[in-house]
Order: C-alpha cells, then structure tokens, then sequence
C-alpha cells in the first residue's frame, strides 16, 4: 500500500497543537503539585499508627491505584455530579482525577522510601535527644526522597502520558487537539505522528534524566 504522506495541512494547523500541549503541560504540573500533597498527607496517615487514619488512606490509595484511570475520569465527570447533586467542570473533574490518581501511587513511593531507612537511625537520633519529628525532618526525609527521587521523576512521567486521556470528558490537551485537526483535515495518520512526535520531545529528555539521576545516586551510595 502507497501512502502520500502529506503534513501540509496537518501544520496549517499547528497553533491548535500547541495551544494542546500548552494544556497538556499544565494538566501534568497542576497534578504533579496536587498529587505530592496528597501524597505526603496520605504518607503520614500510612505511617501514623492510628489504625482508623491508617485505614482510610489504605482504601484511598487502592481504590485510585486499582481502577483505570479512564474509569476514574469518566466516573467523577458523569457519575460524581449525580452523587453531589450538581454539574462538575470537566477541566476541574479532570484535575481532581489526575491528582488523587498520582497521589496514590506518590503515596507508595514516599512511604517505601521512608521505611526502607534503617531502623537504627530512629534510634540513633532518639538517643542523641531528637524528637520523632526532628529525627523525620533532619535524618529520614532527606536520605529517603534521595532514594525515591527516580521512582518519582519516573511515576511524573507516566502522569505526563496520562492527561492524554483528559481528551474522553473533552478537556483541549493535545490528544483531544489532535482528533479536532483530523477532523478538520481527514489526515489522521499525520495528525497522531504529529501528537507522538510531540509526546516524544516533551517525554525523551525527562526519561533520560530520570536514567542519568539514577546512575548518579547509584555511584553515591
């Protein structure tokens, strides 16, 4: 099969392609933001001791980390409104999704990094008079975000390629720009390359740094 590839009118177009990607990058900031304050709060609730707190955050993070994304989206757009009595914007249904989904999963990266610090230092600054806090805050925290950091870089850049699904509830990202341009111009082969490509340049430099980033700490330790 001979195929005219032909991006001619496909650029004519490209203002709707980066006002997509503008939109996209926002998306996958905004939730980043969101989902590490989530992540954190949900992390201490994990790490509490209180089992009714602990509970909570438990069901909380496998409710988010069990479901399909699309499900979440679809569910807060659609199904939220008739719970709530109410409409919901579909950009602010979309970010709350994005957020509590990424929060979840930073959740489990923080609270691995924090137990995986040997106990002994608990211990050790403890003895020297630290309280649990200062011992959290001086000692734990910063040895245990150094180990988290490429599963965190990584976990980021999944969430990047996850706003493409903000298109299904019709928020403008770049997905959604790129159905609208082949619809416009019925060049759907060039209008997707065109969107992978994009994905692609956006998406290759943080993969590399989050592969350089672990090289580094590796060597570190």
């Amino acid at each position: 099969m001979n195929y005219n590839w032909d991006f001619h009118a496909v650029l004519q177009s490209w203002d709707l392609f980066l006002w997509g990607l503008w939109i996209t990058i926002i998306y996958t900031f905004g939730s980043i933001l969101f989902g590490v304050v989530i992540g954190f709060l949900t992390c201490a609730a994990r790490l509490s001791g209180l089992w009714g707190v602990n509970a909570i955050a438990r069901v909380y993070q496998e409710m988010f980390r069990c479901t399909p994304l699309l499900v979440q989206l679809l569910w807060f757009y659609y199904a939220f409104p008739l719970l709530i009595g109410g409409s919901i914007d579909n950009r602010v249904a979309a970010l709350l999704t994005l957020s509590l989904y990424v929060g979840a999963f930073y959740a489990e990266i923080f609270r691995g990094g924090i137990v995986s610090i040997d106990k002994g230092q608990h211990e050790a600054a403890a003895a020297i008079g630290m309280s649990s806090w200062q011992s959290m805050y001086r000692i734990i925290l910063p040895q245990a975000m150094k180990r988290v950091l490429p599963s965190f870089i990584n976990q980021s850049v999944i969430q990047f390629k996850n706003t493409s699904l903000v298109s299904v509830i019709s928020v403008a990202d770049l997905a959604y720009m790129a159905a609208v341009v082949n619809g416009q111009t019925y060049r759907p082969l060039e209008s997707y390359t065109l969107m992978a490509g994009l994905y692609i340049a956006m998406l290759l430099p943080l993969t590399q740094a989050a592969d350089w980033i672990e090289r580094r700490l590796k060597v570190s330790d």
